[in-house]
């Protein structure tokens, strides 16, 4: 699958940033043990009018800088090292019971989707990235719909 360009997803999320600008941009922490994918994931994050604020490369770092910087949303990895997103989910949210939290993986069965959600996860975004579906993904779990 081709990533669109800079330029296209700016122009494609346009709507979505304008929307941000007016209002205060929700933070986020991105936690992800490849830097490719929180690269990338900040790229779709920031081009949708979201302030990335962190990053983390396994669980149990991220747990600690959501505890410091109590982010409004959390991408969260499933497959780590040091503490698996599933465990570091149960954390987070334990934490702080308003920040959303989207499960991102490689894994899209069924049985690993309904446990993250049973476990607190607002939504899950299946790797390889969509940029326009994380976006519409994060707009959702924002509504109150998972």
């Amino acid at each position: 699958m081709k990533l669109p360009t800079g330029q296209q997803l700016l122009l494609e999320n346009q709507r979505r940033s304008e929307s941000s600008r007016l209002g205060k941009a929700k933070t986020v922490v991105v936690i992800d043990d490849e830097s490719m994918m929180r690269q990338m994931l900040t790229l779709i994050l920031t081009s949708g009018g979201y302030q990335v604020v962190g990053e983390a490369i396994n669980g149990q770092d991220g747990i600690a800088l959501c505890e410091k910087l109590k982010p409004d949303l959390v991408l969260l990895d499933i497959n780590m090292p040091k503490m698996n997103g599933l465990l570091a989910l149960e954390f987070i949210r334990e934490q702080n019971p308003a920040t959303k939290v989207i499960m991102v993986s490689v894994e899209s069965k069924q049985v690993k989707v309904a446990e993250a959600i049973k476990r607190g996860a607002s939504g899950f975004v299946v790797k390889p990235l969509n940029p326009a579906s994380v976006l519409d993904r994060i707009e959702s779990c924002f509504k109150g719909k998972v």
